[in-house]
């Protein structure tokens, strides 16, 4: 699939990770095509599943959510039905933003969003400890989101 995208898909995709809400004219305008096949364009890459939706950014510290703590997550058992288990139960947890499988010396990484470290520590050890196979758990606390998908 990547490769059947044009520079035209490819400038499409770029506007629209930066402004999700702008309407199809202003960005063919700032694409270089007109409307309606902008339109035609955003619809397929919709249809193929390249777009996989639109949604609002929120600023987490306007909303009690500024604490971030990344979490190394290792599983006493690596077996595909451990994996499947750890992945269906993680997904239910809300204060984990985004979850990895790694390959390295720990099985997953999590990005865990909490209002302060007491609710973090709550969250750590109702939720995330308690989440199926985990045996340990590494904390580490950001101090400042220098880059951050927006």
């Amino acid at each position: 699939m990547p490769n059947d995208l044009d520079r035209f898909d490819r400038a499409i995709l770029r506007e629209l990770s930066l402004d999700g809400r702008m309407s199809a004219t202003e960005l063919g305008r700032r694409i270089g095509l007109s409307k309606s096949p902008t339109q035609a364009r955003m619809k397929r890459l919709e249809e193929e599943g390249v777009i996989t939706g639109y949604r609002a950014t929120l600023d987490p510290a306007k909303i009690g959510l500024a604490h971030v703590a990344f979490v190394e997550v290792r599983l006493s058992d690596t077996r595909e039905a451990a994996l499947q288990a750890f992945n269906r139960a993680v997904r239910l947890v809300p204060e984990v933003e985004q979850c990895h499988m790694i390959a390295s010396r720990f099985d997953y990484l999590l990005k865990v969003r909490t209002k302060d470290i007491q609710e973090y520590r709550r969250v750590l050890a109702d939720a995330i400890s308690a989440l199926p196979h985990v045996t340990a758990t590494s904390t580490y606390v950001a101090m400042e989101a220098v880059k951050e998908l927006s």
